[in-house]
């Protein structure tokens, strides 16, 4: 179908001069949610895009399928604490999941399951979401995190587990993640100002460490750790599993992170080191450095997780009596495969790998001899490992893109596995094979990627393909189940994944050539991807199309404006586009260490270079494409959707549509029931099968 008339769009003639170089933003107006026009915009917008998303053909099929592959039972990994069993579970029936107990002597049962949290209870219009639970150390109370519109923004809730009373609340709770003291009286947690005069993009730069006494009032909670005033850096806190250390880490981004404690014995009195601290009653662990550290106090020793000279990551040792760097005593040296977590459970040291992409957990004794690696069900990825140091068992789920997701319980001594809970889907993926390829960048880096398709494609050039990709923040694109590809594939088409630089999957190293100044390694990354499958005959321009959100938002939007030509239809969720604006929104300031600033020159220079909002042009024929965004969205604003749409739809010569379709009450996660996911999901693969030909 080609563009008809959209609504009418404003363009104003405004240019800003940055560090000498003329900068067009005739959009700009739209970046203002609260003004009527743009409102009055957005409602057009997605009026417009809704009523051409439900008159494709197929659409009621795919969302009938999708309600099938939906509305299944599921449920979480669980924590345990002290004789019960926390996890999230959804019934066949319910929008939304549910926080659940039971004690761990009646686990096999669902009839002694107790509902702690019940989302699809808490308003009449499924308004009201709930991101995470923090069970108490001995189980008995519940701190979680309750948000409207699935937005970022949180009110930290503290229940009685056994009566259900609701005892506090806390607000400024969006970084916050509770660590219990063991006589579970308290927990220390991260508290943002309710200051309206707080701009949102340096909200995070007010940041506190707090601890709050159960019983008493959140505002006279105690100061810990002051703010840093610095909104790109992001601050953790945690207490050891025994009460004796807290510490407090600040991440400069996702390159770099500092690390500071205290002995809780002491009162809160620094550690006589001689070590300089910003912090007043803290000592340095580590700062300064251009390297991340994640640390683990266990029984009057520090575990450091890191990545120092080490691009995969390794494991040290420390005192903390002499916690400078040159006494520390590496006990895991790093590997061909990447390290991505470190835990302390059943007094064992419990790392978590990625090899090519997919998951592997080997066990290692306190010292850090190995002792064996756990044999996982085949090539996919581990996820929500959990356990404690003094309990044996550990429990985690796993997945692949053709099995459906289980949850194992983990014997740490012995490495055995049992199932614990198995997801039923109704899908036979018998006919569905993974493969994993590699292919040259454009620079001659080898890239990796997953191809998943039926066993009876033949690769003659005519297969729909989708191609997704990430490509920052070092997270890694490994191997999951998604009923959306499970969907597709039934539909003939091919679903690809490439593990693209600035990503996780290949160590720091791989992460940092493709931020900052190098970010354009990604998009050569994935273009290299659709010319790969288009050159090895799994598909052709014509039958190509490229979805991301978020940081892949930003991938897509960078690649359509750079090589229309490779594809026909374009998926952009919740995008960073426009690239010389964006630390001035949300939580864009945060990002600053990933992508650099316009504020500074020489970032500005490669910003500019890419940012897709200012690279559409007028003599170009675009692809088809769906724009997804959110009314709720306090990560990434929304304006940058927006903004892109509006510039895109101005491109006289593009005859495909450019369709906004805005998500009401969801934020930068989208909507958070089955039913907002199946009405979005079966608008996507409609819009994607009818531009690819797919009938």
């Amino acid at each position: 179908m080609l563009k008809s008339n959209y609504p009418a769009t404003r363009r104003e003639n405004i240019l800003d001069i940055i560090h000498e170089r003329p900068v067009p933003d005739p959009y700009r107006w739209l970046e203002n949610a609260t003004d009527p026009e743009v409102q009055q915009w957005m409602t057009a917008q997605d009026k417009y895009a809704r009523a051409h998303l439900q008159a494709l053909p197929g659409r009621e099929q795919l969302r009938a399928r999708l309600e099938e592959l939906s509305y299944i039972d599921s449920a979480s990994p669980p924590v345990q604490r002290n004789n019960k069993l926390f996890y999230w579970r959804r019934n066949r029936t319910q929008e939304k999941s549910a926080y659940c107990m039971v004690e761990t002597a009646e686990a096999t049962t669902d009839i002694a399951e107790r509902v702690l949290i019940d989302p699809n209870r808490m308003s009449e219009n499924g308004s009201v979401s709930v991101h995470e639970a923090f069970p108490s150390r001995d189980g008995s109370l519940l701190a979680y995190k309750r948000s409207e519109n699935n937005a970022d923004d949180a009110t930290l809730h503290i229940i009685d587990v056994i009566s259900g009373q609701e005892l506090e609340t806390i607000p400024g709770a969006m970084m916050a993640s509770p660590s219990w003291t063991p006589d579970s009286r308290g927990f220390y947690y991260v508290r943002l100002p309710e200051d309206p005069t707080v701009q949102a993009d340096q909200l995070v730069g007010y940041a506190e460490v707090r601890f709050h006494a159960i019983g008493n009032d959140p505002t006279s909670d105690q100061l810990i750790v002051g703010s840093t005033n610095d909104a790109s850096v992001y601050i953790e806190v945690q207490i050891s599993y025994d009460g004796n250390f807290l510490w407090v880490t600040h991440h400069r981004g996702w390159g770099a992170s500092d690390i500071y404690f205290c002995n809780l014995e002491s009162d809160h009195s620094p550690i006589a080191t001689g070590l300089d601290c910003p912090i007043r009653g803290f000592a340095t662990l580590i700062s300064g450095r251009d390297a991340i550290y994640w640390a683990y106090f266990h029984c009057g020793q520090i575990y450091i997780l890191s990545n120092e000279a080490a691009s995969r990551y390794r494991v040290f040792r420390a005192d903390p009596a002499r916690p400078e760097r040159s006494s520390w005593r590496e006990i895991v040296a790093a590997s061909d495969a990447t390290l991505q977590a470190a835990q302390i459970i059943g007094d064992h040291l419990v790392l978590s790998y990625l090899r090519n992409a997919h998951s592997a957990i080997v066990i290692h004794d306190l010292d850090g001899g190995k002792i064996r690696e756990v044999e996982l069900p085949g090539t996919g990825t581990v996820t929500e490992l959990s356990g404690t140091p003094d309990d044996d068992v550990a429990y985690f789920a796993y997945s692949s893109f053709v099995e459906a997701p289980e949850i194992y319980r983990l014997s740490v001594p012995s490495g055995n596995t049992s199932l614990w809970r198995r997801i039923d889907v109704p899908a036979d993926t018998s006919d569905m094979i993974v493969e994993q390829v590699w292919y040259p960048s454009r620079d001659g880096t080898e890239i990796s990627m997953f191809i998943v398709r039926r066993d009876d494609i033949a690769l003659d050039g005519n297969n729909p393909v989708l191609l997704t990709g990430y490509g920052g923040f070092s997270i890694a694109q490994t191997p999951t189940f998604s009923t959306r590809t499970v969907l597709w594939l039934e539909q003939g088409g091919i679903h690809a994944v490439p593990n693209l630089r600035g990503g996780g999957e290949y160590g720091e190293e791989w992460h940092r050539a493709g931020m900052r100044n190098h970010k354009q390694n990604v998009f050569d990354d994935f273009i290299a991807a659709a010319e790969y499958l288009i050159d090895s005959g799994y598909t052709r321009a014509e039958k190509l199309a490229i979805v991301g959100r978020s940081n892949g938002g930003l991938l897509v939007g960078a690649t359509m404006v750079q090589r229309p030509d490779l594809m026909a239809a374009v998926v952009c969720g919740v995008p960073l586009l426009d690239m010389i604006r964006y630390h001035r929104f949300g939580r864009g300031r945060m990002w600053i260490p990933e992508y650099g600033s316009a504020e500074n020159e020489e970032e500005m220079a490669v910003l500019w270079a890419y940012s897709p909002y200012h690279r559409v042009r007028n003599d170009v024929l675009y692809p088809a494409l769906l724009m997804l965004s959110a009314d709720s969205d306090d990560r990434v604003d929304p304006m940058h959707a927006r903004k892109f749409t509006a510039q895109l739809q101005a491109s006289v010569t593009s005859v495909w549509p450019a369709l906004l379709r805005v998500e009401n009450h969801a934020g930068h996660g989208g909507g958070d029931s089955i039913r907002q996911a199946i009405e979005l999901d079966a608008d996507t693969y409609a819009f994607i099968a009818h531009h690819l030909g797919l009938r």
